[in-house]
């Protein structure tokens, strides 16, 4: 590790490894710093990414690396504790108690899924309970997909899995009922509606065999979609005077940035999930290149003022 990096990556996920990839196509020093976990990792597949759909993650994620070192990028798996300014550089704490200075820091550590607390559900998280219907619709076609009420947002949830399967339940659990024009549009679609409170998420050899509902009855599913609340990975930054703030979809919390990956604190930049908690991959990966251009494109300026400065 050098003693002053041009630029840390906080996160070594699609963000954060494209981001890196560019930086150090552009000769910067980078480093990536990341866990090694990443959101995805119990999928079986990434989809809807143009010549990798299907690869699994971490071969995403083994690639990304490979092409990062081979631009002179390093990556390290080390858990970053907290970031601070120092003078005009960054200082980033990891485990074990190293500090790594930067003169930027471009963040891309993701986001947390908070899950509602039923038995059961969040062993399958990931796998056949899930999210995205672009992600995994096209996997369960034809099959009975449960759709768990968790927002004002769910309906539509529901709605768009019905375009994946004729087969679409969907679990109120125990939530105010559907106004009447989405019980109309529930009721055209052929979409079921249980009423119960969903008390456990039941599986058999790893997947998923049926939710019970709190009068007893099982309804047998191969998938359950749910609009879980999504928070940015960001208190690590709490010292630099980021805070999160609401997405527009009323889902969960991300930093803001100015669509380039400029945040509010000077020479820090965010991409991917952390600051867009809709992103998909390819989004993500997309973010971190235009992240990186708008970190170089700052380094730039900064190296050329240096430069006239003597």
């Amino acid at each position: 590790m050098t003693d002053l990096y041009d630029v840390v990556v906080i996160g070594g996920g699609p963000a954060g490894l494209s981001a890196a990839l560019t930086l150090a196509r552009a000769r910067r020093s980078v480093l990536v710093l990341d866990t090694g976990q990443a959101r995805n990792e119990r999928a079986a597949g990434v989809h809807d990414f143009l010549t990798r759909d299907g690869c699994a993650p971490a071969e995403l994620i083994s690639v990304g690396r490979a092409e990062v070192t081979r631009y002179g990028g390093q990556v390290a798996e080390r858990q970053v504790v907290s970031a601070r300014r120092e003078g005009s550089a960054f200082a980033v704490s990891v485990d074990g108690g190293d500090t790594i200075r930067a003169r930027k820091l471009l963040v891309a550590s993701g986001l947390v899924d908070e899950l509602p607390d039923i038995k059961g559900l969040a062993t399958l998280w990931g796998t056949d309970v899930l999210y995205c219907p672009y992600c995994h619709g096209w996997e369960f076609s034809d099959q009975h997909i449960g759709v768990l009420v968790t927002s004002a947002e769910s309906v539509h949830q529901a709605l768009m899995f019905r375009q994946w399967s004729p087969q679409i339940t969907l679990f109120l659990n125990g939530t105010t009922d559907p106004s009447g024009s989405e019980r109309r549009q529930l009721d055209a679609r052929q979409i079921t509606v249980v009423t119960p409170v969903v008390t456990e998420v039941s599986s058999r050899n790893g997947r998923l065999d049926a939710v019970v509902l709190a009068d007893g009855d099982r309804v047998e599913l191969a998938a359950l979609a749910l609009l879980p609340r999504m928070v940015a990975r960001s208190e690590i930054l709490a010292g630099l005077g980021l805070r999160r703030v609401a997405h527009p979809s009323g889902l969960g919390e991300n930093l803001q940035t100015d669509g380039g990956g400029r945040t509010s604190v000077p020479g820090v930049y965010a991409a991917g999930n952390v600051a867009d908690i809709s992103a998909h991959v390819v989004n993500s990966a997309s973010s971190g290149l235009l992240a990186a251009m708008a970190v170089n494109a700052d380094l730039v300026e900064e190296d050329t003022e240096r430069a006239v400065l003597g």
